[in-house]
């Protein structure tokens, strides 16, 4: 026979389990409500897929080159469904693997900015006095410069690499994160769980880490999807200017940049990367609208 210990236990687990499935529940039950979100979502999970398997998908190698075939049209060839762009190489293939950067570049750089930005904002909420002023004095320097500016400044002097973009994008877009960040810290800082934990000696990491930030995640959340559109359109927008990802290798900007010559000819070679780049920024957006409908406890009546 049970105890009643064990029993205690058991019921709290299941209460446990029920509050958090009803709370996930609710959150997919707001999300869903997003009609552009959950097509944002599909349309973004299936650009992640067609990345992970470009090299099954298309039937080609992106830098196969054959001048034999060069501006074979879209939906005219049945072994090239998208055509050859100047150098005979397949348009399809380019673009799945072209896009397979695109979003290595925006993930990685979202992941820098967060990181950058958590900390910054962290730190700067939490301890205050002038180690705030000093934090936020540097944000707002940094954000009196256009990125794209000190995208261009950074690109010029650095060896254009997938990694390299993906970190110069993300360090010089982490200032918003790093605001929104502390402003919740700040906020949540006041809350009587935190005095609490002040009061039972708790230490200032663990405060940070344990109490602080994960209730501050939610808006973490949503700038994170919106910091991967606008990561795919910098590196693209450089890549098109000629600092960004360099030939052969295949991006969505650097097929832009290719294009421009050729665009009387076959502008097919820039309107499909062109709107590549457009349903991947559109469809992040809506993603992130959708997140911030469902997580943002204000909209929950």
């Amino acid at each position: 026979m049970e105890t009643n210990s064990s029993q205690l236990l058991r019921l709290k687990t299941n209460e446990s389990v029920e509050f958090y499935e009803t709370q996930l529940q609710r959150l997919w039950r707001r999300f869903s409500s997003h009609r552009l979100a959950v097509i944002g979502g599909c349309i973004v999970l299936t650009l992640l897929i067609s990345a992970v398997f470009a090299g099954f998908i298309s039937p080609h190698d992106p830098l196969d080159l054959d001048t034999s075939r060069r501006f074979i049209e879209p939906f005219t060839d049945i072994h090239f469904i998208l055509g050859t762009d100047e150098m005979g190489r397949d348009t399809f293939a380019r673009l799945l693997h072209g896009g397979r950067i695109s979003l290595i570049v925006g993930i990685a750089a979202m992941f820098a900015t967060v990181v950058t930005g958590l900390l910054v904002g962290l730190v700067s909420g939490y301890y205050g006095g002038k180690i705030d002023n000093i934090l936020m004095r540097f944000t707002d320097t940094i954000l009196c410069f256009p990125q794209v500016f000190l995208l261009l400044i950074l690109a010029a002097f650095i060896t254009p690499t997938v990694i390299s973009i993906a970190l110069i994008i993300g360090f010089t877009s982490w200032m918003e994160v790093a605001r929104i960040i502390r402003a919740q810290i700040q906020y949540i800082k006041k809350q009587d769980f935190i005095e609490a934990s002040f009061a039972l000696g708790a230490s200032g990491p663990r405060i940070m880490f344990r109490e602080l930030l994960p209730n501050a995640m939610a808006p973490v959340l949503v700038s994170a999807t919106l910091n991967v559109a606008n990561a795919v359109l910098m590196e693209s927008y450089i890549s098109f200017l000629g600092y960004g990802i360099q030939p052969p290798l295949a991006s969505w900007g650097n097929m832009l940049t290719n294009a421009q010559a050729y665009f009387d000819l076959s502008p097919w070679l820039a309107i499909l990367p062109g709107i590549m780049i457009t349903l991947t920024v559109m469809s992040f957006n809506f993603l992130g609208d959708g997140l911030r409908d469902a997580l943002d406890p204000r909209l929950r009546m």
